[in-house]
């Protein structure tokens, strides 16, 4: 017997149906940004609520064998037909249920709504990845450390800390930095066997290509077009399409693919590894360079297996930041008004994207401003440097917003409340003749 979506009633039971009526019959533009922001913090939480639940279904259908009983090859098939989804989708959302059921914590956290799917992917994942010596009170530890900062963090951020989830139970250091390696070096060797490259002739004029490459050579590749393509850094093939004081609409896809062609365009032919026209900075310590097992962290905020940092180390254009080496000089103090590339490397080590908050455009987009302006007295000092996209160069001095530096060190930016033209009006002082 096989069941399919069209043999059910896809209405949704009476109490579900009264909360989708009071969603659906929210007026959206009635409201004001207080009410909005209001708004989309109460369906992602509604989002994560059903998610849990669902989850919860799905891991009590793995456990009776539902899809058994129905004729499905399994869950995940199953549920592929009553929701007429991708069957690779629900079968990750299967795995999902089942480590969940494993992970207690993280699944009432969901079921409360204050962590996303996507953060209790990251926790299940994470502890399948701690060592097997591990004992269930320990994964317990690293579990409940993981759902505290899943609350703080988004899924990305948290990834990056859930590989070094083991320093929630190891004193030691040095074990935590070869674990964290070990993890970084295989997925590094995942990666490289999925690399593939295919290019098709559109016999148009065209030719379409896809390729998987692993993250190191994947950052190296946007950085470069990302140098080509940045708004204002005065590089050929730089995007100005300009309106007035208006940045005009611009379509990165196709200005990506015009610097990849002025890219193919200036390879060298004469050799087989040539030097690129971009930097890719790594950062990390003496230590690792001398063999420890701990990664190391390029300035897109992409970890690096040891192993792989010491090849890159070898490689032309790849700039390594050793921690505790000689450096360039990076306070300038008065004696210069712009900021040095050696500047602007180093601070790439730290900012991997705009310093406002939220903005999520790359390092290489960024113009550097003075906290403290040069017509103040500012110093062109290193510290005092603030990656800013030219948007929110623009807005820092734009005098209709106030802005703050958050704990985080991000800026904030809020609108200036003006009072009424009228009350402008009266506030304005008229010179006696």
């Amino acid at each position: 017997m096989t069941t399919t979506a069209e043999h059910l009633d896809p209405a949704p039971a009476p109490d579900l149906q009264a909360c989708l009526d009071t969603i659906t019959a929210i007026d959206t533009d009635a409201l004001d940004p207080d009410g909005q922001a209001r708004l989309v913090q109460s369906l992602s939480q509604v989002v994560a609520v059903a998610t849990a639940k669902k989850l919860q279904a799905l891991a009590s259908a793995e456990r009776s064998r539902t899809a058994a009983r129905v004729g499905a090859a399994s869950t995940g098939q199953w549920a592929a037909r009553l929701t007429n989804s991708d069957q690779v989708v629900a079968q990750r959302q299967v795995r999902l249920a089942r480590g969940l059921d494993d992970r207690p914590a993280a699944g009432a956290a969901l079921a409360r709504g204050v962590i996303s799917p996507e953060h209790a992917e990251v926790i299940v994942h994470a502890d399948r990845q701690l060592p097997a010596h591990v004992t269930t009170a320990q994964r317990e530890v690293v579990e409940q450390e993981l759902v505290t900062k899943a609350q703080v963090l988004s899924p990305s951020a948290l990834r990056r800390v859930a590989r070094r989830a083991l320093t929630a139970i190891e004193d030691d250091v040095a074990a935590v930095d070869a674990h964290e390696n070990e993890l970084v070096r295989d997925l590094e060797q995942h990666a490289r066997t999925r690399t593939r490259l295919t290019l098709h002739d559109n016999d148009d004029g065209t030719v379409t290509g896809h390729f998987t490459v692993p993250t190191a050579q994947g950052h190296l590749l946007r950085k470069i077009l990302d140098t080509i393509t940045a708004p204002r850094r005065g590089r050929p093939g730089a995007s100005r399409a300009q309106v007035g004081d208006r940045e005009a609409r611009t379509d990165w896809d196709r200005a990506r693919g015009e610097a990849f062609c002025e890219l193919v365009d200036h390879l060298p032919t004469d050799h087989l590894h040539p030097r690129t026209a971009a930097t890719l900075v790594v950062t990390v310590d003496e230590a690792t360079l001398r063999h420890a097992l701990k990664v190391a962290h390029l300035d897109t905020d992409e970890a690096l297996s040891a192993g792989e940092a010491r090849r890159l180390a070898c490689t032309a254009r790849i700039l390594p930041v050793v921690l505790g080496g000689a450096s360039l000089p990076l306070d300038l103090g008065r004696s210069a008004r712009l900021f040095s590339e050696a500047q602007r490397t180093a601070l790439g080590t730290t900012h991997r994207a705009c310093a406002a908050d939220g903005c999520e455009r790359p390092f290489a987009w960024c113009e550097l401003h003075h906290d403290v302006p040069w017509s103040h007295l500012g110093k062109t000092d290193l510290a005092r440097a603030v990656p800013l996209c030219h948007f929110h160069h623009r807005r820092i001095h734009d005098q209709h917003y106030v802005h703050h530096r958050q704990p985080d060190g991000s800026i904030a930016f809020h609108q200036r409340h003006e009072p009424p033209l009228a009350q402008r009006a009266r506030n304005v002082v008229v010179p006696s003749v």
